[in-house]
């Protein structure tokens, strides 16, 4: 292994409230990640030795030197980018480019909202929505700095940032300038925020949620069903890749890379040793305050 990320999703398998738990006895943690081609068995000719590789789909066990697995179970990735973008390109950039093409059929001009900008997924979300000519409308956090991490969005691509005490107000729209009202609202913490989201939906708009940062629920009122005729969907990468997706997602994790290498698409990591692999989990828990995705280098 070359290099693995710690995802929210592979703290809420180590703590056991996640769907699918990994077999135990003798789990090894980490589910995306890169690796590098050291030996062979005899009868593979798919591979060759020193090809970067990952688990594709993704599988338990990253978080460790060595892995053995059948040649099928590996994705042969480009070598000329830096090794922690295919690393941490399964998931969270997968997610937001499914999501974008999935639930609503966007054309250049249509808008968009989200919240957890800041995040890969809405750092991916912002840009890939850029490449197509659609707008983006983003909510962050109040917290300190998120006048540095507005900025931040904007240089990649976004259109408006609002924090949350911003947005939470009646008039919403008057926030919104010429943007026209967004058709889909993409939904990772729940609470306020995502009931903010459905507000500001257009007629008949759509509000995915793949994520609960913030642990409440999604909570609707009776007139965004009725009046608004607004629908509510999920999304979970896991399940869309466990059908019969694994071929499709292979080539959408290229085209992915290929827009790294272009660099038209980017996003904010941390990178960490694998020898200090205590202080990236304590950063990954919230232990040190916001910090951007942790990324273990062996």
């Amino acid at each position: 292994m070359l290099a693995a990320p710690i995802n929210p999703s592979d703290l809420n398998r180590i703590e056991g409230v996640y769907p699918v738990r990994p077999p135990l006895p003798g789990a090894v943690a980490g589910y995306e990640g890169l690796g590098q081609v050291h030996a062979l068995g005899p009868a593979v000719d798919s591979l060759s030795v020193g090809d970067w590789v990952i688990p594709s789909p993704p599988s338990f066990g990253t978080w460790q030197t060595y892995i053995v697995k059948p040649a099928t179970a590996w994705h042969r990735v480009r070598a000329d980018v830096p090794p922690y973008y295919p690393a941490t390109i399964t998931i969270n950039p997968l997610t937001a480019l499914r999501m974008l093409r999935d639930f609503v059929n966007l054309t250049p001009g249509d808008s968009l909202v989200q919240n957890g900008a800041t995040s890969i997924v809405g750092q991916c979300v912002i840009q890939l929505a850029k490449l197509h000519g659609l707008h983006t409308i983003n909510i962050i956090r109040d917290r300190p700095g998120s006048e540095e991490a507005k900025d931040k969005l904007k240089q990649l691509g976004a259109d408006q940032v609002f924090t949350e005490s911003q947005i939470d107000i009646k008039n919403i729209k008057t926030l919104l300038g010429a943007l026209p009202e967004p058709t889909l609202g993409l939904n990772c913490v729940g609470g306020n925020v995502a009931s903010v989201i459905l507000k500001i939906l257009r007629q008949g708009g759509t509000m995915v949620t793949y994520g609960g940062m913030s642990k409440k629920p999604v909570t609707v009122s009776t007139s965004s069903f009725i009046f608004k005729d607004l629908s509510l969907k999920g999304f979970w990468l896991q399940k869309w890749m466990s059908s019969d997706k694994a071929e499709e997602s292979r080539k959408m994790i290229d085209y992915l890379l290929d827009l790294v290498r272009k660099g038209e698409l980017k996003y904010e990591m941390e990178l960490t040793p694998f020898s200090d692999f205590r202080l990236a989990l304590d950063k990954a828990l919230g232990k040190h305050g916001s910090q951007p995705k942790q990324v273990l280098m062996f």
